[in-house]
């Protein structure tokens, strides 16, 4: 059984960075792809970025293309997604999600942590 567990978010002003991070347990060594996704208020949720675990190969999605970053922290058994120059647009909940494949559609993820609280407002 997989289980993940976000945490990082927060309230911030327009320009700042967030680190949010996405603690998990359960991953098999191979095959297994951890991705970030953002949920505003009344919105599908959004692919923002991701990761394979067993090689750390990444996928960030445009809009967030030189202001964010994916990494893993192997002996954390974490995924972290730096978050910096920040904009209204990214303010949301930002869910981490585990699955078989790294795509950008959310009924492709079979496990999702509780998702946190990401503001960015002046």
């Amino acid at each position: 059984q997989v289980q993940l567990a976000e945490s990082g978010g927060g309230s911030v002003l327009p320009g700042g960075s967030l680190r949010l991070s996405c603690a998990h347990s359960g991953l098999t060594a191979s095959g297994d792809d951890v991705a970030w996704f953002r949920q505003a208020p009344g919105k599908e949720r959004f692919f923002v970025a991701g990761l394979r675990w067993s090689t750390g190969n990444t996928r960030i999605t445009d809009s967030v293309a030189g202001r964010f970053a994916v990494f893993r922290e192997r002996a954390k058994n974490t995924v972290h997604l730096q978050m910096n120059s920040l904009k209204p647009d990214d303010a949301g909940v930002y869910f981490c999600a585990a699955g078989p494949r790294l795509t950008s559609l959310p009924n492709d993820y079979d496990y999702w942590g509780q998702g946190t609280q990401v503001t960015v407002s002046s």
